[in-house]
Formats: structure tokens, C-alpha cells, sequence
């Protein structure tokens, strides 16, 4: 059985919280490292066959916008809150877009309702 993969872009180089959550609901993280982060998601998303990805930034849209463009994921972006990421996921989103929101309890829920959605990969 595999893992629900992760991949967290942040503007600043942060999404080190939000990794603790995934892994505490038995996915994998994957944080892209360094400022701009938010702009390689969907190139690594793609790279490492993610179920889905999570963009930070100001306006919680770039990279999510990045993404959806060059990959054609369904994205939403410009959340603000927990319940809105669970419904985009439950949408059938691939990458969902925060304002900085670096929370463990983000990562953890996501993947909870990407396992309830979906199944264990």
C-alpha cells in the first residue's frame, strides 16, 4: 500500500508545520526549500507523482495558478481556512492555495479528507 504524497511550496521557504500534519495522518511531505518556493509545486507535483499539493503565499494563488497552467491540475486557491482546503479536496482539486498558513492541523486534515475521499493509495 503507499502513502498520500504531499508537496508544499511556500513563499518564504517555509511549510515545515504543515509537514508534521501530513505525516501524522500517514502521508508523505515534501517541502520544496528556498524563497519562491510556491512557484516549483507544480514541477515537483508532476516529478514525484504527488496525489496533491499546497501553495503558500500572500495571496494563497501563484503557484496553485502556476501549477493549474502548465499542468492542467484543478486548483483552488485563495483559501483562508482549514474547512475551506477539506471542501476544495472534496471538490477533487489537485492543488489548493493558502494565504500563509503554516499549520499542523492544515496538513493533518487535508490528508484525512483525501483518504476519506479517495482511499489509501
Amino acid at each position: 500500500m503507499g502513502q498520500v504524497i504531499v508537496v508544499i511550496g511556500d513563499r518564504l521557504g517555509k511549510g515545515q508545520k504543515v509537514a508534521l500534519g501530513v505525516e501524522a495522518a500517514g502521508g508523505k511531505a515534501i517541502v520544496i526549500l528556498g524563497v519562491a518556493a510556491d512557484m516549483k509545486l507544480g514541477d515537483v507535483m508532476n516529478k514525484e507523482e504527488a496525489s496533491f499539493g499546497i501553495s503558500f503565499c500572500g495571496s494563497g494563488g501563484a503557484g496553485a495558478i502556476t501549477a493549474q497552467n502548465k499542468y492542467g491540475y484543478k486548483a483552488k486557491h485563495g483559501m483562508r481556512s482549514v474547512d475551506e482546503g477539506v471542501t476544495a479536496i472534496n471538490e477533487g482539486n489537485k492543488v489548493l492555495g493558502f494565504g500563509f498558513m503554516d499549520k499542523e492541523e492544515l496538513g493533518k486534515r487535508l490528508v484525512e479528507a483525501y483518504i476519506k475521499k479517495y482511499g489509501q493509495p
